[in-house]
């Protein structure tokens, strides 16, 4: 399969990430907030390095903050998602079926999902320390492996986009331009 044109995945970078940084941050908030009840946003403030007031959990005043900071973290989330799919809109007038099938653009959203998880792994749970990914006495391994699945997710969406074949825009141009030479 041919390589899509630098210009193409240049294209796509943005949106991407853009993309991934939001989605990802869904898969933290639904999976680890929500589903698994893991922590919420304020779940260690307790323990936090910045002097946030805590709000226990396992109370019904502490659920319902937590559950509003979750909320706010869930709009932002979804922000994200919007601009990266307006990025994505504003960027590809042409061949849409094939950019959402481009390994390109996969591959930007699973390095802006590892981002995500690198910058919210180091700022909420070591440098603010407001919440980790699992509480009890093995929280700094899960902390650890969250980072690393981010570092994992940022290597493989990287390595996915370099090998995307011609499908998104400029590729026809890029092309023709090809059988010129």
């Amino acid at each position: 399969m041919e390589r899509e044109t630098g210009a193409t995945a240049a294209v796509l970078r943005l949106p991407g990430i853009v993309l991934g940084v939001g989605l990802g941050g869904f898969v933290d908030g639904i999976l680890l907030h929500q589903v698994l009840q893991w922590h919420h946003m304020l779940s260690s403030t307790d323990t936090d390095n910045i002097g946030v007031r805590y709000y226990d959990p396992e109370t019904v005043s502490g659920l319902e903050m937590n559950t509003l900071w979750d909320g706010l973290f869930h709009t932002v989330c979804w922000l994200a998602v919007l601009i990266g799919l307006a990025l994505l809109h504003s960027r590809v007038t042409h061949h849409r079926r094939q950019v959402w099938a481009s390994r390109v653009l996969w591959g930007w959203v699973l390095v802006g999902w590892g981002l995500f998880n690198l910058v919210e792994g180091i700022v909420d749970h070591h440098v603010l320390g407001i919440h980790h990914v699992h509480g009890g006495p093995h929280r700094l391994w899960w902390d650890i492996g969250f980072l690393v699945l981010g570092a994992l997710l940022v290597a493989v969406g990287y390595w996915v986009q370099r090998s995307g074949g011609r499908s998104g825009p400029g590729a026809a141009a890029a092309r023709r331009g090809g059988q010129r030479s």
